[in-house]
């Protein structure tokens, strides 16, 4: 069922537990992470990334309206709770689209943008989504990136007095930080910066979020839970099992095509990439301490 974020996140506060947001890409992605969470009976936050559907560089032009339909019919049919997000998003216009389309989570992230600039924008998007019942994911930090294989020297941590300005001036209803974090890190873990998580939480009320969640040890993911962190976003390492399972899939030698695409049996490749996201997502739901609670 498509639940309000605020419903999903004052749960995860009362129960002392985060919702994972495992980001999906197609039908099969999707599927799978809907899969795991009935199996786990979790509660759960589905979405795309705005940032790759609307980025000028794709070769092919993304109807949002598809997606939305796609993730909202998923929501709505799913056995447990769901919130739907629009993620990652710095093009103004397609944030807003996505709030007229169904999303029930947006966020408008632009880490290239001046403070003030993005103060002022995220402020007016808030007033807009507030009045169609739509809530707000601010950002306030920026994560390195470990695209190249190596973490770079880029990013910056989240500074606790400004983000109890940021939050009080926008009015947004979910604050993603930067405290040891890394976007797209392709292998290992490594621990948070707990006390400046901590330093957050004393100035900032309002559920905290953490990118980057395939990077975080398990142990410091389970003490930033006690911190506040009410929502963990996965990304890479689904579409690293994702790709691994279809890999090999597709290396047997099937002749006939429809059992490789759309027969849905042990040899669809489509199939196997579903299975792997289940798999992956259920992997990690146990240190978000979620199972059960839907």
């Amino acid at each position: 069922m498509l639940e309000p974020i605020s419903q999903l996140m004052r749960a995860a506060r009362e129960g002392g537990y985060a919702v994972g947001y495992f980001e999906s890409w197609n039908l099969e992605s999707l599927q799978g992470v809907i899969d795991a969470a009935e199996q786990a009976r979790a509660p759960v936050i589905i979405g795309f990334n705005g940032d790759f559907l609307s980025h000028a560089e794709r070769s092919a032009t993304e109807r949002l309206s598809w997606y939305a339909a796609l993730g909202r019919a998923a929501a709505e049919s799913a056995a447990v709770p769901c919130g739907f997000i629009f993620n990652e998003c710095p093009r103004d216009n397609w944030v807003r689209e996505a709030m007229t389309l169904g999303f029930n989570l947006v966020m408008l992230a632009d880490p290239d943008a001046p403070y003030d600039d993005y103060v002022r924008r995220v402020k007016g998007l808030v007033q807009s989504a507030h009045r169609r019942g739509v809530h707000v994911e601010g950002e306030l930090g920026e994560l390195p990136s470990g695209a190249s294989g190596t973490v770079g020297e880029t990013g910056a941590p989240t500074d606790p007095e400004l983000a109890a300005s940021f939050v009080q001036t926008t009015g947004v209803d979910l604050l993603a930080v930067s405290v040891g974090n890394i976007h797209i890190k392709l292998a290992g873990d490594q621990p948070l910066d707990l006390d400046r998580l901590a330093a957050i939480r004393e100035r900032v009320s309002l559920p905290l979020v953490l990118h980057g969640g395939t990077g975080i040890a398990a142990e410091s993911l389970r003490d930033a839970i006690a911190l506040g962190v009410r929502k963990v976003n996965y990304g890479t390492y689904l579409k690293q099992r994702y790709l691994a399972a279809v890999r090999e899939a597709l290396g047997h030698d099937v002749p006939n095509p429809h059992e490789v695409l759309g027969m849905g049996g042990r040899a669809d490749a489509m199939v196997a990439g579903r299975l792997a996201v289940r798999d992956a997502v259920l992997e990690r739901m146990e240190a978000l301490g979620c199972p059960g609670k839907a």
